[in-house]
């Protein structure tokens, strides 16, 4: 079976190093991130694995404080006649006493690049590059393992990374990768295991496979986000209330309409961020600003029309949608009366079940209560803006995800997708409605139809 391949992190501290390890094996509970100086005091590791292989061996070390002085140490170790090499040296320094007392830091990042088969030496982009840093990769050189440096916190525009290229190709180090443990690229996983194997060819395949699953597992957890999008969307548009015509009481089922969709969409987000191993309070969705329920119109949308048996125009179709038509078919007791009894006598036994309990509560003075389509097009704007920051995000980010109203145009003008305008039909197919029927075939299909729109 091929060995893991090792790689310590090292580097100065509090440059990124916890923070890199967070974003590689998506954990955002790996070790301790701070803005504290030396917050990892002891080597910890993870181990990445694709179907129950090990390929990767990760191991986060403390940071370096005094390499200037450690250096100046080391070049007093070798005896007069003696040209030790650089592990040679380090194996003099490492057993004395130095090594477990004013060393003790560096002597675990060293034991630990020594036990491994290659570095990575993980520098923050923004810093200038100073003598410490200089020393500090002479004396990790002296291990004779492999180094790739990584600049971190270059998503922003105060870096330096420039400067550091220019310095790290001085010191003859001319392979390295920007990979931003925050924001990091999205094939920043891949340049990084490209890099790595081209230092260690003998590593290759396993680097390989870890690139191949990196990205279909990318892609599985964009698809089921976008599933989780689609089922919110069709269970908000196919949600309603009924509620007697009387004021007070509309507006308690207002206010509890809104709550219910309010707290769909946050379950939503919830699913979401598991989805993608972030914590709970990473993101949290804003309060939806349309508080006005959209009255008993959806029963007469074109697709609702269609099951009645009932042929509208364009021009009645527009209406009906827009709430024009209500009055003409239900609110009077001649016409409308007559037209919508007349629809229902017409139609199959299964239309008088699924509509006729409906259209008798209208007669009575019943009002429906469902999402309005500029909530819908919210809803839609809103968990895609967090998807795509959930794709974009590294596992090392602190700030919360902030879900403002969305500029984009995209889902604000044009129809409605076909599969929301159904589901206004189809009580059934939605969570929030008593008798859901979840695994209906039709509903699935529309699901996964919608789901397209996100993926």
């Amino acid at each position: 079976m091929t060995k893991a391949l090792k790689l310590a992190v090292v580097g100065h501290t509090n440059v990124g190093k916890t923070s890199l390890l967070r974003t590689l094996t998506r954990d955002v509970d790996f070790g301790e991130v701070s803005h504290r100086p030396s917050t990892t005091r002891h080597v910890e590791g993870a181990r990445l694995s694709v179907d129950g292989q090990a390929l990767l061996e990760l191991y986060d070390t403390p940071g370096l404080e005094d390499a200037i002085a450690l250096l100046d140490y080391l070049e007093r170790l070798e005896r007069p006649g003696e040209r030790l090499d650089g592990p040679a040296l380090l194996a003099r320094f490492l057993d004395g006493s130095e090594a477990r007392q004013r060393f003790e830091q560096e002597a675990k990042v060293l034991r630990q690049l020594l036990a491994s088969d290659a570095g990575l030496y993980v520098i923050d982009a923004r810093e200038p590059v100073l003598a410490k840093y200089r020393d500090e990769l002479a004396v990790l050189a002296m291990c004779g393992r492999p180094l790739l440096p990584v600049l971190n916190f270059v998503a922003g525009h105060n870096h330096r990374e420039d400067d550091w290229r220019d310095a790290l190709a001085r010191l003859g180090l001319h392979a390295l990768v920007c990979f931003d443990s925050v924001a990091p690229p999205l094939d920043g996983e891949r340049r990084l295991y490209d890099s790595l194997a081209l230092l260690q060819e003998k590593a290759r395949p396993q680097l390989q496979r870890l690139i191949d699953d990196h990205q279909a597992q990318r892609q599985l957890r964009k698809s089921s986000g976008a599933r989780l999008i689609a089922e919110l969307l069709l269970d908000c548009a196919a949600c309603r209330r009924s509620v007697a015509a009387q004021s007070a009481l509309e507006q308690g089922a207002i206010r509890e309409l809104h709550q219910c969709i309010r707290q769909r969409e946050q379950g939503c987000v919830d699913a979401l961020l598991r989805l993608y191993a972030f914590r709970q309070d990473d993101a949290k969705a804003g309060d939806l600003p349309l508080l006005d329920g959209r009255w008993g119109d959806d029963l007469f949308n074109p697709e609702s029309l269609k099951q009645l048996g009932i042929k509208v125009g364009g021009g009645m179709a527009a209406g009906a949608a827009t709430g024009v038509g209500v009055d003409l078919l239900v609110g009077g007791i001649t016409l409308g009366a007559a037209a919508a009894l007349g629809a229902l006598l017409g139609g199959s036994a299964q239309t008088l079940r699924g509509y006729g309990a409906r259209l008798k509560d209208k007669l009575k003075g019943q009002r429906e209560l469902t999402v309005d389509d500029a909530v819908l097009r919210l809803l839609a704007l809103r968990q895609q803006q967090l998807l795509q920051a959930l794709e974009a995000r590294g596992h090392a980010a602190v700030e919360a995800i902030s879900l403002a109203t969305p500029q984009d145009t995209s889902w604000r003008e044009g129809k409605l997708p076909d599969a929301l305008n159904r589901a206004r039909a189809h009580p059934e197919w939605s969570s929030l409605n008593p008798g859901a029927a979840l695994e209906d075939n039709e509903r699935q299909e529309q699901v996964k139809r919608l789901a397209q729109q996100f993926d």
